[in-house]
């Protein structure tokens, strides 16, 4: 019969939460999954609407940045294994979006947002409180973001260049992606979170895409 595995201590887990952050804000990502834009030629060339595209892009890796961290703190604090599972194979698609937004950002002339520090820890520290607030409220959590980001998202494609299909097929998948990942939140036991949660997510939401838009 094999050994069990050693449990990790306090400090194995901070080193290996801080390796993560790390790798996210700082190591250049790398996607298992093919680009949806991948087959897609590059049509935009107008300077303004590459900046615009640019500049929406950033935003959504801002906003991947911070699933990459909200999900690694709820998997941190989270008391069912299964539901720790969970989070991290959601974060692993959402390291997906994270390397297919930084490439669409790259292609179009610009960079990544300067806060991305700020973003990883705030919402890190989110996560790890949602994580413990339970499970089914953790769950909760990951349905309401799921749900304000595809609407973020149906937002960008109405916004993006019109001739912007690279942008536009990236932005398509990610909001497949997390429409499912809003779906199992709440079929594993997801409860509905009170008004005024919903409502300060919002509102801390429009303070990150604004920032993130232009730095």
């Amino acid at each position: 019969m094999p050994a069990p595995a050693p449990r990790l201590t306090l400090i194995d887990g901070l080193i290996r939460e801080f390796d993560r952050a790390l790798r996210t804000v700082a190591a250049a990502n790398v996607a298992a999954r093919p680009s949806p834009a991948a087959a897609c030629p590059e049509s935009v060339t107008l300077p303004e609407a590459r900046r615009h595209a640019a500049g929406l892009m950033r935003v959504n890796h801002a906003g991947e940045i911070a699933a990459q961290a909200l999900y690694h703190g709820q998997a941190l604090t989270a008391r069912n294994p299964k539901v720790r599972a969970a989070l991290l194979e959601a974060a692993r698609d959402e390291t997906d979006h994270l390397a297919w937004c930084e490439q669409r950002v790259r292609e179009l002339g610009s960079r990544t947002s300067l806060l991305a520090p700020v973003w990883y820890a705030g919402s890190f520290a989110i996560g790890a409180l949602a994580g413990l607030a339970g499970d089914r409220n953790s769950l909760g959590f990951v349905a309401e973001t799921e749900k304000q980001v595809i609407e973020h998202l149906e937002s960008h494609l109405h916004e993006l260049p019109p001739d912007d299909e690279r942008s536009r097929r990236i932005v398509a998948q990610m909001q497949a992606d997390e429409a499912r990942h809003g779906a199992d939140a709440r079929d594993a036991g997801g409860r509905d979170l009170p008004g005024p949660v919903r409502n300060l997510m919002r509102r801390t939401a429009r303070v990150m895409t604004r920032a993130a838009y232009r730095v």
